[in-house]
């Protein structure tokens, strides 16, 4: 029987060993990373395991006589810098109502990038995914949720995300501008970060465990439409070693404009600005220059044929085969468009769907109506839907595919996403018949748990762990199968179609049929370029 003392006694040393065990957690440092410019603190996640660091410049702050230049080194510092939120996002319009952002407010200092790395040693033998964001070149940060890189990093993976210069800031193109550049070349600066962040990979992706003969560049949207220039440019193509397209390239009918155009269109938007020089437009503040780029009847601003970055165009680099001979995994979804994109207030009936495609295609409707066809509503709003998703980036994805498959030198995997979200948790029901755009982020990148809009279900679960899976695979190994996933062969020809793997509820394989589709694009002057 305890007695008093003794009860007493034990209290007195399982409160010493509970506050010694705090104490010690409490002074546990922080992960420390030594990268060329410095050292980073980071912070360690014991439920995932893994150590994270975020908002590390991989560049100098391009502010001021730096605006509108090339990524110039980051400067040295001295001590421990910290590295436990995100830095701020670039400079942007809010466009797209879908991004949450977790980063340290907007600024044009903005060049910062995001690592997630398993804590426990590697010798720098991991595999590194280098995720590039989507947003139309105008929106968008590597700090949104559904970017989040912990998921892929607990299967063994280094993750990347990385913040690069959008609209104006990213894209103004000037005759003044190619003057002062040792390249003679103006446009596509946000591109170039992109190239200096891989840059940046290279030098130090090691400090964080990672492999840097084993990059993986990845993205959607715009964001694949940058890996796919990544891909062909002088620049960068020896800089990874496998890629990951989500709907969306640089060629067909997103192809980069021409250079006369975007100095053309850069001029116009210096007149609009009141500066009648280049120093003038360097000193106006960076708010006003959004709200201008904003103003009615001012072009996008987006990459271009600029002679440096893009030698000329990425749909010639491929057709000569001399962009990156690399593995690459590339697909779009099943409703990147909706029929009333086409039909707008229209009832889907085959009078009103005949006569849309006739305003919109001319003549050419007669051969469009074959390869579309739209006798019964149920025809109308399947073809109408299966057009609007070709015009507006499921043909470029395929012209990306085709031309790496045939001239690529490597295997090339195509996919097909089906999962429609589901219903919101607010009770709404969804609206989605297919896969809308941008809506497989969550699913590839493990990231479900960090949307709280839709009630995910067992089914979005499963479909995520086989995507996931595949993705997952395909950066460490350049193949995506794995004994546990249903096999997904390489895109090769098959009765008289090519081979795509369906990613649903129902994943499996299929021949696709639409190289008759894209082939008719081909064709029509339906966009001539980004």
């Amino acid at each position: 029987m305890l007695t008093a003392f003794t009860r007493v006694f034990r209290v007195l040393i399982i409160n010493a060993a509970a506050f010694g065990a705090y104490s010690v957690l409490a002074s546990e440092p922080p992960p420390v990373a030594s990268i060329a410019s410095g050292q980073v603190s980071g912070t360690y996640d014991a439920k995932t395991g893994l150590n994270e660091f975020k908002g590390i410049p991989y560049a100098a702050p391009p502010l001021g006589p730096l605006r509108w230049k090339p990524p110039q080194p980051v400067a040295s510092w001295t001590g421990l810098r910290p590295a436990d939120h995100f830095g701020p996002r670039c400079m942007q319009r809010e466009i797209y109502k879908d991004m949450v952002f977790r980063s340290d407010g907007m600024s044009e200092d903005c060049l910062y990038l995001n690592v997630w790395a398993p804590a426990q040693p590697t010798n720098g033998k991991l595999p590194v995914l280098v995720y590039f964001y989507g947003g139309g070149f105008t929106e968008g940060d590597g700090s949104e949720h559904r970017y989040d890189g912990a998921s892929l990093a607990q299967h063994g993976i280094v993750v990347v995300t990385v913040n690069y210069r959008l609209d104006v800031f990213g894209f103004l193109a000037l005759s003044a501008l190619a003057d002062e550049s040792p390249e003679h070349a103006t446009g596509n600066y946000g591109l170039l970060d992109q190239n200096a962040a891989l840059r940046w990979v290279q030098r130090n992706i090691v400090a964080f465990g990672g492999n840097s003969s084993q990059v993986t560049i990845g993205g959607e949207s715009a964001g694949s439409m940058s890996v796919s220039a990544q891909m062909a440019s002088p620049l960068s193509k020896g800089l990874m070693q496998r890629a990951i397209g989500e709907s969306g390239a640089m060629l067909g009918n997103l192809k980069p404009g021409p250079l006369t155009l975007a100095e053309r269109e850069g001029e116009n938007f210096e007149k609009r600005a009141g500066a009648t020089s280049l120093d003038q437009l360097r000193e106006t503040s960076a708010d006003k220059l959004l709200e201008i780029a904003g103003e009615k009847g001012v072009p996008d601003f987006k990459p271009t044929v600029d002679g440096y970055f893009l030698s000329r165009s990425p749909e010639s680099i491929y057709a000569a085969g001399e962009q990156a001979h690399i593995p690459l995994l590339v697909g779009s979804n099943s409703q990147e468009g909706y029929y009333t994109s086409v039909l707008a207030d229209l009832a889907p009936t085959p009078e009103n769907y005949r006569d849309a495609m006739k305003r919109r295609l001319g003549k050419q409707a007669i051969d469009a109506l074959k390869l579309y066809p739209g006798d019964t509503e149920t025809e109308v709003k399947a073809s109408a839907t299966a057009f609007a998703s070709d015009q507006f980036i499921a043909f470029s994805t395929w012209c990306w595919m085709d031309l790496q498959r045939r001239t690529g030198g490597a295997p090339v995997y195509y996919y097909y996403f089906t999962k429609a979200r589901p219903a919101k948790r607010d009770g709404s029901a969804a609206l989605d018949a297919g896969a809308v755009h941008s809506g497989e982020i969550e699913y590839a990148l493990g990231n479900l748990s960090g949307n709280q809009v839709y009630a995910w279900t067992a089914a979005d679960d499963h479909v995520s762990s086989i995507m996931e899976g595949y993705w997952a695979s395909f950066i460490k190994t350049g193949n995506p199968n794995t004994r546990e996933l249903p096999n997904w062969p390489a895109a090769t020809s098959k009765d008289h179609g090519i081979l795509r793997q369906v990613i649903g509820v129902d994943t499996h394989v299929t021949v696709d049929q639409g190289a008759a589709r894209y082939e008719f694009l081909k064709r029509v002057d339906f966009g001539a370029h980004l």
